[in-house]
């Protein structure tokens, strides 16, 4: 007999749909747990961001997020649409810093072809990154002679994480399928429509995505 029309306990309906009361209760528990995951901060988005359960939804690009640049202007995430960008969080005083001049050499390398490299700064591993926009600005300009965009500190893991960095870890998990960000000078890299193409490990050398970019432009 067809299981069509049929009603197992608390009038929950057995068909194709749902084969047991068992199974629609675990499908509906983790529906409320995706619902659930995380609150996000929506206060640095072009559009309402509030939990993760709209960010799968949504279907959002890069191009749909603000992000305050380390000067405090608002910059619009959209002016960069058409642009092949890496993302990545810095820090001033990791054993990774060496590689601001690997996305330095980048950036001067392909800007005319339409790449972007884009800095965030982030004090969350080993408070590496301790100091105010003023002093991260002239410690990149000084030591690195840095010209591409710089943003304000922001968190990248955690109930504080940047609403950009929440999109884009669940755009592109890391080892094992885990989003949490591992440390300082994880790399995005997002094509021309907005989409992540791949996410890089902090050891992975800007010079090592030289022909990845170069697929994209």
């Amino acid at each position: 007999m067809s299981g069509i029309g049929l009603y197992g306990r608390r009038g929950v309906k057995i068909g194709r749909n749902f084969r047991s009361t068992a199974e629609f209760s675990w499908n509906r528990r983790c529906d409320e747990k995706s619902a659930n995951l995380s609150r996000y901060r929506c206060s640095n988005t072009a559009k309402p961001y509030p939990n993760r359960y709209d960010q799968i939804h949504m279907s959002p690009t890069l191009h749909d997020f603000t992000a305050r640049r380390l000067n405090g202007d608002q910059q619009n995430l959209g002016d960069y649409s058409g642009k092949v960008l890496l993302v990545v969080n810095t820090a001033s005083q990791c054993g990774f810093t060496p590689q601001y001049s690997g996305l330095e050499e980048l950036y001067r390398t392909y800007k005319d072809r339409g790449l972007v490299v884009l800095g965030f700064p982030c004090n969350q591993f080993g408070a590496q990154e301790p100091g105010d926009a003023e002093a991260i600005g002239q410690f990149c300009e000084a030591r690195f002679e840095v010209t591409f965009p710089l943003f304000a500190k922001v968190d990248v893991n955690g109930d504080n994480a940047d609403p950009l960095y929440a999109w884009l870890k669940h755009e592109a998990a890391g080892i094992l399928g885990t989003e949490a960000i591992k440390w300082n000078f994880t790399k995005f890299l997002v094509d021309r429509s907005g989409k992540v193409v791949h996410r890089y490990a902090p050891a992975t050398r800007p010079d090592e995505l030289v022909e990845a970019i170069e697929t994209l432009l």
